[in-house]
């Protein structure tokens, strides 16, 4: 039995940032600048907390399927982000910054952003922020596949070398700690494809919160929850 007051990884489905909006009269894109501040308190707090992962589920492979005035105006968000995290390099010092996900629809201004960005934070051991973008569970494991079975065709490696840790290294979280814990705000009670073989062993903390009103006193519930909870993995206690 584990018990243990602070996770190593967190993982925040962001979500409710279009209800917030309409709470309000607003339109949705209202809401995800208001997310985007959130966003932003997040990282500042458990880096406080010293937890040294967090990701953060801010563009789902589905997303795509929303109106292109909203999807245009996160991509202007997500500009804007990384546009700040190099103007404010010196108080970003402690953030490495990794994305998740298939970018190559994005703009070409974007995707080198991007690259420039993970770049120049890749040696930074504060905490890592994993920004899930046009990503999605089943989607990270039909890539995480395919890679293991090119390297089957390649001769680099045999089909029944296969095991859970080869599938774990092919995926975009190779090298980091599953999630201890899993946040969603907004009152809904699903994953929708979030990390999906990560999870596994997760603990799973749903608030009715929407995400622009989560800030510090949510997380640190979120975290008296996970310190409470018995975490066996299969084994008796």
């Amino acid at each position: 039995m584990e018990k243990t007051a602070i996770p190593r990884h967190i993982g925040v489905i962001m979500d409710g940032n279009g209800r917030w909006a309409a709470k309000r009269g607003m339109p949705r894109t209202f809401g995800h600048k208001a997310g985007a501040k959130a966003f932003r308190r997040l990282v500042e707090n458990c880096l406080k907390r010293k937890i040294p992962y967090v990701t953060v589920y801010a563009f789902s492979t589905e997303n795509w399927k929303r109106p292109q005035k909203e999807v245009d105006a996160i991509m202007n968000l997500l500009g804007e982000y990384l546009d700040e995290a190099f103007e404010h390099e010196e108080e970003n010092k402690d953030i490495c910054v990794k994305v998740l996900g298939d970018i190559a629809p994005f703009a070409p201004e974007l995707k080198e952003k991007i690259c420039k960005l993970e770049e120049q934070s890749k040696h930074r051991t504060g905490i890592t922020v994993n920004i899930a973008l046009n990503y999605g569970g089943r989607d990270e494991l039909v890539h995480g596949i395919r890679s293991l079975i090119q390297k089957v065709n390649e001769g680099t490696l045999r089909a029944e070398e296969i095991d859970e840790e080869q599938v774990s290294q092919s995926l975009y979280t190779a090298g980091q700690p599953d999630p201890d814990l899993i946040i969603r705000p907004s009152g809904e009670l699903r994953l929708s494809n979030f990390m999906i073989w990560q999870a596994a062993y997760s603990e799973f903390v749903f608030m009715d919160v929407l995400w622009p009103d989560f800030g510090e006193k949510e997380l640190d519930e979120a975290l008296r929850q996970y310190a409470m909870r018995n975490r066996r993995f299969g084994a008796v206690s």
